[in-house]
């Protein structure tokens, strides 16, 4: 399954060092963090580590399977 969590703001790299797993860019007054997740329990951790360091989720969607 691959996903997109949009965070508002810039993350800095020192953040984006906290999601080894995902890419990120960032567009439009987000950093869109993106990349395969390999089941729920991942993501929900991925979510967790966004509310930890007090990021707020704008979005979060799956993507299609390339």
């Amino acid at each position: 399954m691959r996903y997109e969590i949009r965070i508002d703001g810039h993350l800095s790299d020192t953040l984006a060092e906290a999601f080894p797993e995902l890419e990120h860019v960032v567009m439009s007054g987000q950093t869109v963090l993106f990349g395969s997740v390999v089941d729920e329990a991942q993501l929900f951790d991925l979510l967790a580590r966004c509310q930890s360091l007090g990021l707020h989720v704008v979005e979060m969607r799956r993507m299609p399977d390339d």
